[in-house]
C-alpha cells in the first residue's frame, strides 16, 4: 500500500465516528441560538405612528425605508429576485399604482367591519363593489389649505378652495406636487386650473411645512394630518377645510401576493381603540371608524382641532376620494395639466 494512501487502524475510525455524530449533532443543539424567522413591514420612514409601531409583535420587524418608490422597487424585485415582504404600508395613490394583481386579499372582514361604511371602497382599493378587500384603510386625511399669519383670508374660509386663486398669494403658495390633486382642487375647470398655474411659490407637499414656518411661503395645500401636531403650538397657522369638501388620502396596509405569513390582526386593530386611538388622534392619524366612536374622543380636542379632526357630517359627506385612473384618463389630464401651463 502506497504511503500516501494510508490504511486508517480502527481506533482511528472509532475516533472519526464519534466525531461525526457530534457534528451531525452540534447543528441541532444551536438551534436555540440560530436567528428567529421575522415578517417583514416595510413603510415609508414617519408614515406609521411610532406609538403603533413599538406594539409590533414578534416576529414581526418594521423595516423603514426613505420614500416610496422604494417600496415600489422591493415590490418588483420580489417579482424574481427575492421573498416579497409579508406587508406594507402605502398611500391610496401609491398603492393604486401598483398592477392589481400584486396585492392578495386580505381576509380580515371581522377588522374591516368596524370601519366606516364609506372605507370600504378604498379597503377594495377603488375596485367594484363586491371585489375582495385587499387594503386595511387605517387612517384618512383631507387635504387642506394652512396659512400662516393671514387672518383675513382665514375669515374667507366660506369661499373654499378658491382663496388659492387670490392675488396676494401668488408666488406665496405651495401645492401638491400631483397634478390630479391640483386638478380635483379646481373642479377640473380649465380656466381655474390655468389660474391655479399662476400662483405657486413651488409644488412640493414634501417640503411645503418648513417652506410654510421658515416664512418663504404664507400657504400650503397639504394633508390635515401633517398640522394637527402643529397647531397646538403654533399660533401663527390656521387652517381652512372647505365646506364644499376636499379630496382625502388614505394610509393603508397591503398583503403583497406570495406573502404567507397571515398578518398581525390583534396588533391592527390596536389603531381602532383606546389606548392608542386617542394617541393616534392626537398626532393626525384619523381611523375611518363609525361617528359615533370618533365623537366623543374628538370632543377632549379645543375647537376647531375638534372639528377638523371630525369634521361635520356635511362636511365629510362632501369630501372624495381619488381612485385610480384609466391610462386615456391619466392623458387626458396631462393635456389639460400641460395646456394650463402659464406662457414664458
Amino acid at each position: 500500500m502506497s504511503p500516501s494512501n494510508p490504511v486508517l487502524r480502527r481506533r482511528q475510525l472509532l475516533r472519526l465516528g464519534a466525531a461525526g455524530v457530534g457534528l451531525l449533532a452540534l447543528p441541532a443543539g444551536l438551534a436555540g441560538c440560530r436567528p428567529q424567522p421575522t415578517e417583514e413591514l416595510l413603510h415609508v420612514s414617519g408614515a406609521l405612528p411610532g406609538a403603533w409601531l413599538r406594539l409590533l409583535p414578534r416576529p414581526w420587524r418594521a423595516r423603514p425605508l426613505p420614500e416610496p418608490q422604494a417600496i415600489s422597487a422591493r415590490l418588483t424585485a420580489a417579482e424574481t429576485q427575492s421573498p416579497p415582504p409579508a406587508l406594507v404600508a402605502l398611500g391610496d395613490g401609491w398603492a393604486t399604482a401598483q398592477p392589481p394583481q400584486r396585492w392578495r386579499p386580505l381576509q380580515m372582514e371581522a377588522l374591516l367591519d368596524r370601519l366606516a361604511e364609506w372605507a370600504q371602497p378604498a379597503a377594495r382599493l377603488f375596485a367594484a363593489a363586491g371585489a375582495p378587500a385587499v387594503a386595511f384603510p387605517w387612517a384618512f386625511s383631507p387635504w387642506v389649505l394652512a396659512l400662516r399669519l393671514r387672518p383675513a383670508l382665514a375669515a374667507r374660509a366660506e369661499e373654499g378652495w378658491s382663496l388659492l386663486l387670490d392675488p396676494s398669494l401668488r408666488g406665496k403658495l405651495v401645492l401638491p406636487s400631483s397634478p390630479r390633486v391640483c386638478v380635483e382642487l379646481m373642479g377640473r375647470d380649465f380656466d381655474r386650473i390655468a389660474a391655479l398655474r399662476r400662483q405657486p411659490l413651488a409644488y412640493d407637499d414634501r417640503n411645503a411645512l418648513n417652506l410654510l414656518l421658515a416664512g418663504g411661503a404664507e400657504a400650503a395645500v397639504v394633508p390635515l394630518r401633517t398640522l394637527i401636531p402643529l397647531l397646538r403650538r403654533d399660533p401663527r397657522l390656521a387652517v381652512v377645510l372647505p365646506p364644499a369638501g376636499a379630496p382625502l388620502t388614505w394610509q393603508l396596509l397591503l398583503r403583497p401576493q406570495g406573502a404567507e405569513a397571515a398578518p398581525p390582526r390583534d396588533w391592527m386593530a390596536l389603531a381602532l381603540e383606546a389606548p392608542l386611538l386617542p394617541a393616534l388622534l392626537q398626532n393626525g392619524w384619523v381611523p375611518p371608524l363609525p361617528r359615533s366612536v370618533l365623537e366623543p374622543l374628538a370632543a377632549r380636542f379645543p375647537e376647531p382641532t375638534a372639528s377638523l379632526l371630525l369634521p361635520p357630517q356635511a362636511v365629510l359627506e362632501r369630501c372624495w376620494s381619488l381612485p385610480p385612473l384609466s391610462v386615456p384618463e391619466q392623458l387626458a389630464l396631462q393635456t389639460v395639466w400641460d395646456a394650463a401651463a402659464p406662457s414664458s
